[in-house]
């Protein structure tokens, strides 16, 4: 039995490890070696997990002997809480993006002042996250399903031609290419020397799927097992040379398209990166609360770690709170650089 009907017990879990503010008010998390129960967001020290129990809410924590925790106030959920779980629920349940002005309605506050609410809970607005939710659908469903025509409803859609367009849409790839390791897929790629050291690109006719130093073709074909690797081409050699350049001569490369996936929270972190001027930097925590979720902290980290495209996602820019560097998939010495680079594009 999970936290509720349609929570199970480790996605709850991950969510308490996350301090995950969507999911305040939809469970509470019982700490039976202390006697409390909390909000998943609570920024208590988190429990052991022999320790937790979960519930659907604090009338059945109180059943079992918990009080509430002084620190979150579990029972106090907010208007504004309440009215982003409303509309989270629906999103789920209509499995599709819905009107704004009809979302805001059902809760009782005006189009844009809830799309304030929403994008401050959840790091998106209610399109994008209705988008993500049913990009995590497909993906799922993709990887799960014996048939494509199985994932099609296994992920919400009404019908094929509408699983297919998003598919293209959102994935990069279509459908059965992504079920199956890029099958049906054309990746060009190169690996150029910079001044950082080999720099290997990759991109699909959508974008720039790969960007990682001291990678090879080996790599490239480990997360990719069945796409068709073809190194250059003339289109190819267009977009490289402006990776390049946003390489070697830091600025606004936001126009250099990408073909990146992840979860709705991993796609907020990939944007507020985005956010951040080139020369400075931005700590875990202020990462966290940039997308909203100012308690998830070590969650930030691993979105962070997730980027497969350096560089254009900057995730080189996210340092300590104390002011060190912190980690990088392709060692400090790289990333120090990447930002003394930038800084001294802002001097000069």
């Amino acid at each position: 039995m999970g936290a509720t009907a349609d929570i199970p017990d480790d996605e709850a879990w991950r969510a308490v490890l996350a301090r995950d503010r969507a999911f305040d008010g939809r469970f509470v998390t019982g700490v039976l070696s202390t006697g409390i129960y909390c909000r998943p967001s609570c920024p208590a020290r988190h429990p052991r997990r022999a320790n937790v129990q979960f519930f659907s809410d604090g009338v059945a924590a109180r059943e079992a002997g918990l009080r509430p925790c002084l620190r979150c106030s579990p029972d106090d959920v907010s208007r504004d809480e309440r009215a982003v779980l409303m509309a989270i629920e629906a999103i789920k349940a209509a499995g599709q993006p819905l009107a704004l002005a009809d979302l805001a309605e059902r809760c009782g506050y005006s189009p844009t002042h809830f799309q304030r609410v929403f994008a401050k809970a959840t790091g998106l607005s209610p399109a994008a996250y209705a988008r993500a939710l049913q990009k995590e659908r497909m993906t799922e469903a993709l990887s799960g399903a014996g048939k494509i025509s199985d994932a099609i409803y296994d992920a919400g859609f009404s019908g094929p031609s509408r699983f297919y367009a998003a598919a293209e849409e959102r994935l990069g790839m279509t459908a059965s290419a992504w079920a199956n390791g890029g099958r049906g897929v054309t990746i060009r790629w190169a690996v150029v020397p910079t001044s950082l050291g080999a720099m290997l690109v990759a991109a699909t006719e959508r974008g720039i799927c790969r960007l990682s130093f001291n990678e090879d073709a080996a790599t490239l074909r480990a997360r990719f097992p069945n796409a068709a690797l073809e190194q250059g081409g003339e289109d190819f050699a267009g977009l490289l040379e402006q990776v390049i350049a946003a390489v070697e001569t830091p600025g606004d490369h936001s126009h250099i398209p990408l073909d990146v996936k992840g979860t709705a929270f991993q796609e907020a972190v990939w944007q507020a990166l985005r956010a951040i001027p080139t020369g400075e930097t931005r700590s875990y925590a202020e990462i966290a609360a940039a997308v909203g979720k100012p308690g998830a902290v070590r969650a930030a980290g691993s979105a962070n770690g997730a980027n497969n495209v350096a560089v254009l996602i900057p995730c080189h820019r996210v340092i300590r709170s104390d002011g060190s560097l912190g980690g990088y998939a392709y060692g400090l010495e790289i990333k120090q650089r990447l930002l003394d680079k930038e800084r001294e594009t802002n001097r000069g």
